[in-house]
């Protein structure tokens, strides 16, 4: 496990050689195969594309597809600068025994065709469990980044998804000690390694870039140069239920300052299914943005209300309070300090907690330094040489 200190410097001097990388010197020759479908993972797979180029290693990625609205796809490749895939699986929506197969069944000849040192497979959804199964029976040695974060809520399919790679990956790339810990409770300590979180290098290296940009409205109706809040809600625990949608939208629309809600397909088909107005009361609709431009949103806010797991972290990047509508998170560093809260929509107090001002404790660096990237090739060459 790797234990030594964040280096608060290299924070940005990460963010600033993300294209040429830091100054270690890897050895030629290993090859890995990325498997990615999802939003989350077109921008955790960034900073790792850049740091595999950067060490001179042969890198394929997969695109399941899971993810296959050019608002959750394409633009995500574009804006981050990735490489297009070299393998496209196309699979789509649909259940997810169905989704799960049908990645399966596509991923075992190209996995046999690439034969990686690693099949390296990133958090939490269907593409994930799909790589790892796909390659654990092939005989190809897996890597799991983002292992170890648990939410223990046994109803989310994602929780299912963290530990069933985590027991069949060969190397775990523990995003933080809390995740360590999760890890060698089950048994896996000797698997796992503390490499920091790569949503670090990314957020901060858009961070970074945007600072010179012209600040534009995150959505239809919102004036960048005022108060407003950012919301993204799309788990299907918030959006498959009518009445609970309902009265999340409820409680979006009365709060009293404007609320950019950048609306993921889900939300907009559950929406029109249960005939639930989104675009009403404080609520401006907008749509799902590239990288950058919602990490210069989340810049321009006065917090974020959300039930998504990364946001939770990026709002805490980036010293914005976040309201997460759910009763758990995989992210209990972010709780520290007020940044992040735990709510109901039904809560009376809900407007006041979405709409509170800043936390005065400065947030910490439980996720790394921003050079979590290079420690995960650096991880992956040292264990595919010691093989």
């Amino acid at each position: 496990m790797w234990l030594g200190e964040w280096n608060v410097n290299g924070c940005q001097t990460w963010c600033e050689d993300w294209e040429s990388g830091d100054d270690r010197v890897y050895d030629r020759g290993v090859k890995i195969v990325s498997v990615v479908g999802a939003r989350p993972q077109f921008v955790k797979l960034a900073p790792i594309a850049a740091a595999v180029t950067a060490a001179d290693h042969e890198h394929v990625i997969v695109h399941t597809g899971q993810h296959y609205d050019p608002e959750l796809s394409g633009v995500f490749f574009s804006g981050l600068g990735i490489p297009e895939p070299d393998e496209a699986l196309h699979v789509g929506s649909g259940g997810h025994g169905g989704q799960t197969g049908a990645m399966l069944a596509a991923l075992d000849p190209i996995l046999l065709k690439h034969e990686p040192d690693w099949v390296l497979v990133y958090g939490d959804t269907n593409s994930t469990i799909a790589g790892a199964l796909s390659a654990v029976k092939l005989h190809l040695p897996v890597a799991h980044l983002e292992a170890g974060l648990r939410s223990f809520n046994r109803r989310m399919p994602e929780e299912h998804n963290r530990v069933l790679t985590d027991h069949a990956a060969d190397l775990l790339l523990a995003p933080t000690p809390q995740a360590v810990e999760h890890l060698e409770r089950e048994g896996l300590g000797a698997r796992t390694v503390l490499v920091g979180d790569v949503m670090v290098d990314a957020c901060l290296r858009a961070r970074d870039l945007s600072v010179d940009s012209a600040v534009s409205a995150p959505a239809p109706g919102i004036d960048p140069s005022l108060p407003y809040l950012v919301a993204t809600i799309h788990r299907a625990e918030n959006t498959d239920d009518r009445e609970r949608l309902a009265g999340i939208i409820d409680a979006l629309a009365a709060l009293p300052v404007p609320v950019a809600l950048l609306a993921h397909p889900r939300l907009r088909a559950r929406a029109a299914e249960h005939g639930i107005e989104l675009d009403r009361g404080a609520i401006r609709l907008g749509s799902p943005l590239p990288y950058a431009q919602m990490v210069a949103a989340l810049s321009g806010s006065v917090g974020v209300v959300t039930d998504s797991g990364g946001l939770q972290k990026e709002a805490y990047i980036l010293a914005r309070p976040c309201t997460t509508v759910r009763t758990e998170t995989e992210w209990p560093e972010t709780l520290v300090g007020g940044w992040n809260v735990l709510t109901e929509p039904t809560d009376a107090a809900f407007g006041a907690i979405a709409a509170r001002p800043a936390s005065a404790t400065p947030p910490g660096q439980p996720y790394g330094d921003g050079r979590a990237a290079a420690r995960v090739v650096s991880e992956l060459e040292r264990a595919a040489r010691s093989r």
